[in-house]
């Protein structure tokens, strides 16, 4: 919107339409500490019956808030649901840690689900930092990412950040004193969700299939478990965020679904990164990416007979799953009862 089509809305129309359409815009006035301002009023209106003394305990007047509100709306409104629309992300190779080249190109393509694999210390978290960064030549590994195939300009690569790509670590760890619902409420906000109850609500109940113990929207999210946190997270991802690139780093260990999790993520027509080793996932995915030495040593594509041995890997995965259920509900371990689970 340009900038004179700003200044009329803001001079003509009421500022709960206009918090309607833009939710971030009540922030503007929290900031201020204008609280009794009239919301069916335009905001020059509303000004004028507003506490004179609440303006200019900042140092303003009404002509300088309407102007900075209009700014306000300029820089965050242009930006408010912005998507990232990509078809597919490019790896010009680099070298690994011994300075031999790696594979290299190829190429990752929306929809898809990548497994990253090989020993720990191997350089798959360095691969998906190089992702993360949209590298350029400028990370330790000398790797390139290309989007739809071309280059980014160093603005771009700064534009996009913090759209492109979304990325789960291995530690989940929550320092905010909020409910999971004071949350959900605040990310639906801030990502400009333009129906805030139905994401929360998809968002809550996401998490609550993939964690393996529920927990409520009163739950404090210090009082998560770390499952519990990963589960949120990657509901919050799926539903809220836009960025077209998801990067995850070690799933299996988080105490989630982690096939269903993977599923969900990969339905929102994203590209999938995924560091495992779990041959679940790892064998789930369109294609594995395997690493040695810190360079991708060898791509593989998921064959027919490798998800033929799917059906087999979940039945032992059952299996582990049913007796760490046991070893938690303080239940002793004999052989009868590995026997009973293997049947």
């Amino acid at each position: 919107m340009s900038a004179d089509n700003l200044l009329e809305m803001v001079l003509t129309v009421p500022l709960s339409k206009i918090t309607q359409d833009y939710p971030f815009c009540k922030d503007f006035f929290l900031n201020l500490r204008i609280l009794d301002v009239d919301w069916e009023l335009p905001l020059e209106q509303a000004l004028g019956k507003t506490n004179e003394e609440a303006i200019t305990d900042f140092g303003l007047d009404k002509g300088m808030i309407l102007r900075d509100f209009c700014q306000f709306l300029e820089t965050f409104g242009n930006n408010s649901g912005k998507n990232v629309d990509i078809k597919s992300l490019t790896i010009t190779g680099g070298h690994d840690k011994s300075g031999s080249g790696e594979i290299a190109q190829w190429t990752a393509s929306v929809g898809e689900i990548i497994s990253i694999v090989g020993p720990t210390g191997s350089g798959k978290s360095r691969l998906l930092a190089d992702i993360e960064c949209l590298a350029d030549g400028d990370t330790p590994t000398g790797r390139k990412i290309l989007v739809d195939g071309r280059r980014l300009t160093d603005n771009e690569r700064f534009e996009m950040d913090g759209r492109l790509v979304a990325q789960l670590s291995q530690n989940m760890n929550f320092v905010m004193d909020l409910t999971v619902k004071d949350f959900l409420e605040m990310h639906a906000g801030s990502r400009f969700s333009k129906d805030v109850s139905g994401t929360i609500d998809r968002c809550f109940d996401c998490a609550n299939e993939l964690a393996g113990e529920r927990f409520s929207r009163d739950t404090k999210l210090t009082q998560l478990s770390g499952g519990q946190s990963r589960a949120l997270m990657i509901a919050d991802t799926a539903y809220m965020s836009s960025s077209p690139i998801v990067l995850i780093d070690e799933i299996e260990n988080a105490g989630i679904d982690r096939r269903r999790a993977i599923s969900i993520l990969a339905r929102k027509e994203k590209i999938v990164f995924i560091s495992t080793h779990d041959p679940l996932l790892a064998l789930s995915a369109d294609k594995r990416i395997v690493i040695k030495n810190g360079g991708v040593s060898k791509i593989i594509e998921t064959s027919t007979e490798e998800k033929g041995c799917l059906d087999s890997i979940e039945k032992l995965d059952a299996t582990l799953f049913r007796l760490r259920n046991s070893l938690r509900q303080g239940q002793e371990i004999k052989m009868e009862t590995v026997k009973d689970q293997e049947n």
